[in-house]
């Protein structure tokens, strides 16, 4: 192969995108670029207060441009003429309503700043009453339309949020023609797409999440969907049928992108997918071993031959997809639904004094103020997971529950609520903290339990992202709590790597995407391993976080749709 061969992989994630631009023979990253969604830091459309995310697709469409013209920047003119292919993961679930020409209607006079014309985040939970319908719906129909994604459908995913946005606003329900995935529109919109009928839709959002499966021949039929909403009838004529793996290209770069980013319109575009999916791939992901993207989330990739795994259906997991993650393999994805945001969240209760106090103290000046305040933000979570590695193991201290933001997997529960107990006055920030990463450890054990449990065993474990990267002292916990070792990818953007490689394969440089990622993979440059005396004793404290969970679950409400939207604005006046 040509040295001077070149890809770049684009990630989106909840707060950023990333480009890089690599070398298609050995993966070495040439140049990089971080682009902050200028709309989503200023917490525009959203409300937490509400579980509403929402984010405008020029955030989107801006630091597209930004991140890889600044890679070619990098890089040179040399390097923008070698470039040779285009892929692209992002989060997901993360939707839009679209019109004909497949435009996010945020795009369109009249809509600009409108949150349910925009990109409904992954972790967006405002559906929480229609997945709950779509549940009791599924009961009545049989083949079992859910059976290819544990059972039970999320309000993080595809048809809940679109059910939830036509019954919130006429406006949109009106102008919007299609629904589409994040992760399938920008292969779009670089291909200069222009009508919705024609979009490529990628197997990896589709299986996941909009319920595709071979077994029924795409979506399930309209009747489904009718009978769950009138809103909904006749909605699958205007989605899609066929779906494409990552490997295959949606086309090439159109004249107009071409001349924006400084490149050729004869490079291909890849067929996108969500960044865990291709995180994996950028991890080195091996048969029967967990790969964990560790970051706001985790989204927890096992891949297995078809062959081997073709009849067993695991429970209460996000889905099992011919092609989703290997095209030739089944991929099979579970995950939770807060791991660095529960730290993130402790780390803003913490903060409150300075945030809220400071810039009012009488002592110092506003600008110091500000800077000091920014010092103690960045050294928190470091300062406090040194203190809590400090600390001996006991099986009576605090203990945590991991579900501040619902649950996800095992057993997608939104409505299910995080917990802290056995608390003292000794219950120092040091003893909390160790209790919250010790649960979301434990809620990663849950998912490697039920794998196992419904006969898919898991000989590994994969460490991928930020917390894995960054956080010796929870990824230690982590070995310990599952009793097994964990190893840790070299690369700290496994999710842009993994794009460049799907990049490489689209664009025809390897026939496989196994072979670009046995070319292109940087490997492994860390392990831990469990201490067989606290792997004990976490297995006893196990046995507790169990027990709450339990608690909690029973306490929670069942049924959020029981409660009509009037009847929750009385309750909250």
């Amino acid at each position: 192969m040509d040295k001077r061969l070149y890809v770049i992989g684009v990630d989106y994630g909840s707060d950023s995108v990333r480009s890089v631009l690599a070398d298609a023979q050995n993966g070495e990253e040439i140049a990089s670029s971080v682009y902050y969604y200028p709309r989503w830091q200023q917490g525009l459309f959203c409300s937490a207060e509400d579980n509403r995310f929402r984010q405008h697709p020029l955030d989107y469409i801006e630091g597209l441009e930004h991140t890889i013209k600044e890679c070619i920047r990098q890089a040179g003119s040399t390097v923008a003429k070698a470039v040779k292919g285009i892929s692209v993961d992002t989060t997901g679930s993360t939707p839009v309503a679209v019109d004909k020409s497949g435009t996010p209607l945020a795009l369109l006079p009249g809509f600009e700043n409108n949150p349910a014309a925009m990109f409904v985040l992954w972790k967006d939970h405002t559906a929480v009453g229609e997945a709950a319908e779509i549940n009791e719906h599924a009961k009545k129909f049989q083949p079992n339309y859910l059976k290819y994604v544990g059972g039970i459908y999320s309000s993080e995913w595809f048809w809940a949020k679109l059910l939830r946005i036509v019954r919130d606003d006429e406006q949109v329900r009106k102008a919007c023609y299609s629904w589409v995935e994040h992760c399938d529109w920008i292969p779009f919109l670089l291909t200069g797409g222009n009508d919705a009928d024609k979009m490529k839709r990628g197997r990896c959002s589709a299986g996941h999440k909009a319920l595709w499966a071979a077994e029924w021949n795409g979506l399930p039929p309209n009747e489904f969907f009718a009978s769950l909403d009138p809103l909904l009838d006749g909605f699958t004529d205007r989605l899609f049928k066929e779906t494409y793996t990552s490997d295959q290209a949606a086309g090439t770069l159109s004249p107009e992108w071409a001349e924006r980013l400084g490149l050729s319109t004869d490079v291909v575009v890849g067929i996108g997918a969500f960044d865990a999916h291709m995180g994996a791939v950028g991890g080195q992901i091996e048969p029967y071993h967990l790969s964990k993207v560790m970051g706001t989330s985790t989204c927890d990739m096992l891949i297995a031959p078809t062959a081997e795994v073709e009849d067993t259906l695991v429970r209460g997991i996000c889905g099992q997809v011919p092609g989703s993650i290997i095209p030739d393999m089944i991929g099979l994805e579970a995950g939770q639904s807060a791991f660095g945001d529960t730290y993130a969240w402790f780390r803003k209760l913490l903060m409150w004094p300075l945030q809220n106090l400071l810039s009012g103290s009488a002592v110092i000046s506003a600008e110091t103020a500000e800077a000091l305040q920014k010092e103690i933000e960045a050294r928190i979570i470091p300062e406090i997971s040194r203190q809590a590695a400090e600390l001996p193991l006991s099986l009576n201290s605090e203990y945590a529950l991991d579900w501040f933001n619902g649950r996800r997997t095992p057993d997608a529960n939104q409505l299910l609520k995080g917990a802290i107990a056995g608390l003292g006055l000794g219950s120092d920030a040091p003893r909390v903290f160790r209790a919250l990463a010790e649960a979301t450890c434990f809620g990663a054990k849950k998912i490697v339990d039920r794998f196992v449990e419904q006969g898919v065993p898991v000989k590994g474990l994969i460490g991928l992202g930020g917390v894995a990267r960054k956080s010796p002292f929870i990824m230690q916990m982590m070995a310990d709590v599952m009793n097994m070792p964990i190893r840790i990818h070299k690369s700290e953007q496994t999710c842009a790597i993994g794009a460049a490689m799907f990049a490489a394969t689209a664009a025809g440089l390897y026939p496989k995407v196994e072979d670009a990622m046995a070319a292109m993979g940087q490997g492994f440059d860390l392990e831990y391993f469990p201490d067989p005396k606290r792997a004990a004793v976490y297995a006893k404290r196990y046995e507790k976080f169990t027990a709450l969970g339990e608690a909690i679950e029973e306490q929670t409400a069942p049924a959020p749709l029981q409660v009509t939207d009037k009847q929750e604005e009385v309750v909250r006046q």
